[in-house]
């Protein structure tokens, strides 16, 4: 069953990309990064991509988390 996102099929805005690469560098799972933009993951990681914003971890958990 194929999830609808509200912004499938869209141009992205400038401001989804300003969004995107904020969120990139916040080492927020692409995942999460598509729920509050409304893209599915592979269209993050294709955007990403193509405006050259890496979406490879850090050397940090994501949302800051401490490693017990």
């Amino acid at each position: 069953m194929a999830k609808s996102n509200r912004n499938s099929g869209k141009e992205w805005s400038s401001q989804d990309i300003k969004t995107l690469g904020t969120l990139a560098r916040k080492n927020t799972p692409t995942g999460v990064i598509g729920l509050k933009i409304g893209r599915t993951p592979s269209a993050v990681a294709t955007k990403a991509s193509q405006e050259k914003i890496s979406l490879k971890p850090t050397n940090q958990s994501p949302y800051n988390r401490r490693k017990k």
